[in-house]
């Protein structure tokens, strides 16, 4: 069986609020917006690539704190320090150096959730 990954859920209180960190903030272009169950669902990423599929829900099936996040990476990590810090959204944690050849930090997303960004050379 070969498998390939095709998207990662987040169940977000505040669709509009995650919209714009993932969209306007990150990127993220929306592949498509649609409702299923009476719930609003956005699929956000680039074609050909994995997406993150944000619901909107009252309550989440994961809590911040349980180790999960979402990683992505960059050409540059210290310009996208200075992007992320220019548009408010602080560091979280780091700039890490585990080894010569990958750097990366972490943001939090509206819910609190980690998200990485990480440059490898």
């Amino acid at each position: 069986m070969i498998l390939k990954l095709n998207w990662i859920t987040l169940r977000v209180r505040d669709l509009e609020a995650s919209l714009h960190f993932y969209h306007r903030i990150l990127g993220l272009p929306i592949e498509r917006r649609f409702e299923s169950r009476g719930r609003q669902i956005v699929m956000l990423g680039t074609e050909g690539q994995p997406k993150i599929e944000l619901i909107q829900g009252t309550e989440q099936a994961l809590k911040p704190d349980c180790g999960v996040s979402v990683g992505f990476e960059v050409a540059s990590l210290d310009r996208a320090i200075e992007e992320l810090k220019g548009q408010g959204i602080p560091v979280a944690r780091g700039p890490v150096s585990p080894n010569p050849s990958l750097r990366f930090f972490y943001v939090l997303d509206p819910d609190g959730f980690e998200v990485q960004i990480a440059e490898h050379s």
